[in-house]
């Protein structure tokens, strides 16, 4: 029996690099986003990635996604609740409602509706248990500016993680968070724009194989043992120090 994994936004960035990543050691991977388009071009490149086209702020869409992935895979070992979004780089009095609600509903809703669906499946699963990997941002721990949106929910996600843990302890079910620092992907390159469009150095990025390698670690963890929170970063970005 292979092993299985949902990971969220995985059309593009860290969420398509991790999929193909599990997808070539012999994983079954249901590749879930909104867009159907990559998610079928993966699958064809990729016999083991099972294509999920969903909206994770839609709670029946998550429902159906998840029972078509049971559908072919059986059981759920592993959820890289990964899909987020940064909104706009804008003083809080500059936000508009309808983007800090858009933010929310991806980072947060869509979080708490992709774990409830996991961990409901984890605990009644033969055999029992799994585990849910939550990416977080060093946004979870320091803020850049005018990130109000982003910081606020990834702080959030802190506390999903958390409760998570705690709740799955006597369940078999780990929850752990990855908190990255600027992998190159298209979210990083925007604000790198952003940063270039002020007059300002963008902070110091890495490839995204290493945020795959550490999610590949987190994953395969035996269940007697969990990572909780695990920070992989550029290093020469200013995190330690910066706030």
């Amino acid at each position: 029996m292979s092993n299985t994994i949902i990971i969220t936004g995985a059309s593009s960035g860290i969420g398509q690099a991790t999929a193909e990543h599990f997808a070539q050691l012999g994983w079954t991977v249901g590749a879930l986003a909104r867009r159907a388009e990559p998610l079928n071009d993966m699958a064809a490149a990729h016999p083991g990635i099972v294509p999920l086209a969903a909206d994770v702020t839609d709670a029946e869409a998550v429902k159906n996604a998840m029972e078509r992935f049971l559908d072919k895979a059986g059981r759920l070992d592993v959820l890289f609740n990964n899909a987020g979004m940064f909104g706009v780089a804008e003083l809080i009095d500059e936000v508009p409602l309808d983007v800090w609600q858009q933010v929310v509903n991806v980072n947060l809703t869509g979080m708490f509706l992709m774990a409830q669906a996991a961990f409901g499946q984890m605990r009644r699963q033969d055999p029992r248990g799994g585990r849910i990997i939550n990416n977080g941002s060093i946004s979870a721990h320091v803020p850049r500016e005018k990130s109000v949106c982003y910081t606020t929910t990834k702080h959030a996600v802190t506390g999903l993680t958390r409760s998570l843990s705690l709740d799955g302890r006597d369940l078999d079910i780990g929850c752990g968070q990855i908190d990255i620092g600027n992998a190159r992907t298209p979210m990083v390159a925007a604000q790198h724009d952003r940063a270039r469009a002020a007059g300002t150095e963008p902070d110091a990025s890495m490839d995204v194989s290493n945020v795959v390698e550490a999610v590949e670690f987190m994953a395969t963890r035996p269940l007697e043992a969990n990572v909780q929170f695990m920070t992989v970063m550029a290093r020469r970005m200013p995190f330690i120090g910066r706030g």
